[in-house]
């Protein structure tokens, strides 16, 4: 099994939406008293389209985020700037193809210097990208101007890696790390290889490529599509697809060893238990890590799991998995959570499906935890109108507790929204 691009995986989740509504038409949740807007509707043109990923927040509350299309094609990076209360729509960069990056399916992220940081999934030498986008270095002269790219990193599609997904990360240090979900030297069909983790160390204006990890597709895992996050140690954690004990994906941790790193598999999926997490992880404060998978657990008659919101608790060396939430189990459900959970500061987390729902298109669900039992509240159902479609990416919390987010398509010109979520 490979990771699926954009419209692969929008096709697959719109035949799962088919399926669950053809017997699931009544929400099993009430909805929270909530205010859902859009802050930005698509075009497909210069402001671009389909933004699969979700949004970053600097320190001054602007919002960033990319879309695969759009722009001269190949995709754009934007902001959003909070003026004289409302929402100010920023093109930042347009994606011009060839040599330059393609096709961005991952958020930026802020770095250490300010300037934006991400990866594209094709363009470069055709294997994507990671690079950093930085304001112009003179005073702009008009209301819009684009800001400077620099390709940091060009992946040939060999044993370094190719087709990023994932976001990337940075050390204290100033090293940026991510995952490819192919590239590498593992197999993991007859087609595709099974991805690397590698790392980007700066140094006199250039940066040189480290591979810390090939996967092979087997027990280790293959085809990573999420990023990686770091524990207190300097020890990394991610997810991979497919490969495990059961061929349905892993949880893994590289750790530090000698002059390179060894991997860990912390959890093989099982199917019943979730299959193909394609999430980034979070920790919660005493140290237990929380994803999703895109598919597995419960059944609902005669159709596959939806998907499941785990937990990973670590004891005496190993680390167990608990179920926290079968997605599709219940009448009108979402399913298919693709990206990360968010936690609030009562241990509430908080998410998007990217199907499933009254209308088959995806939901934004909350999940709160009394007395061991976890229940869903759902915070808003698509409906493929003005409200968007489909999200894949996750969510963010502004510092008034309100959340924003993205889908990939729907809006009033079809190519996706920007939503706020007020309490």
């Amino acid at each position: 099994m490979r990771v699926l691009d954009v419209s692969q995986r929008a096709a697959s989740w719109a035949l799962a939406s088919a399926l669950l509504f053809a017997v699931a038409v009544l929400p099993a949740q009430t909805l929270e008293a909530q205010t859902f807007s859009v802050i930005h509707n698509f075009t497909g043109g210069a402001d671009g389209g389909s933004p699969f990923a979700g949004l970053t927040m600097d320190k001054a509350g602007n919002l960033y985020g990319t879309t695969a299309f759009g722009g001269s094609g190949n995709g754009t990076v934007f902001r959003l700037v909070f003026k004289n209360s409302h929402w100010v729509f920023q093109p930042l960069y347009s994606f011009a193809g060839g040599t330059d990056g393609a096709n961005p399916q991952a958020r930026v992220i802020v770095g250490p210097d300010g300037a934006l940081y991400g990866t594209t999934q094709y363009g470069g030498a055709g294997y994507g990208t990671v690079f950093r986008l930085s304001p112009q270095p003179t005073a702009c002269k008009t209301a819009l101007c684009p800001w400077k790219e620099t390709v940091i990193y060009r992946f040939a599609g060999g044993t370094d890696g190719a087709n990023p997904f994932s976001e990337v990360v940075f050390d204290q240090s100033g090293s940026l790390y991510g995952t490819t979900a192919q590239g590498g030297t593992g197999s993991c069909d007859t087609s595709y290889t099974c991805g690397v983790v590698f790392e980007l160390t700066p140094s006199n204006g250039s940066w040189t490529e480290s591979i810390l990890y090939r996967f092979t597709g087997g027990s280790d895992g293959g085809a990573p599509a999420a990023g990686l996050i770091f524990d207190s140690s300097g020890n990394l954690y991610g997810t991979a697809t497919v490969g495990g004990l059961n061929n349905q994906g892993t949880v893994f941790q590289l750790t530090p060893e000698g002059s390179g790193w060894a991997e860990n598999v912390l959890h093989s999926f099982m199917g019943t238990d979730g299959y193909q997490p394609e999430s980034s992880l979070i920790f919660d404060q005493q140290g237990n890590l929380y994803g999703t998978t895109i598919y597995g657990g419960s059944t609902y008659g005669n159709l596959p799991g939806g998907g499941v919101a785990f937990e990973l608790m670590p004891s005496g060396g190993k680390w167990t998995e608990t179920l926290l939430y079968s997605f599709g189990a219940q009448d009108g459900d979402g399913i298919n959570p693709y990206d990360r959970l968010l936690m609030d500061a009562n241990g509430n987390l908080y998410g998007t499906a990217s199907a499933g729902g009254p209308d088959g298109i995806g939901n934004i669900f909350k999940l709160t935890n009394s007395g061991g039992e976890w229940a869903a509240a759902v915070l808003h159902n698509f409906t493929d109108g003005s409200d968007g479609a489909h999200p894949f990416g996750g969510l963010i919390f502004d510092a008034k507790g309100n959340l924003y987010g993205t889908t990939d398509s729907g809006g009033t010109d079809g190519f996706g929204v920007v939503f706020e979520i007020t309490p």
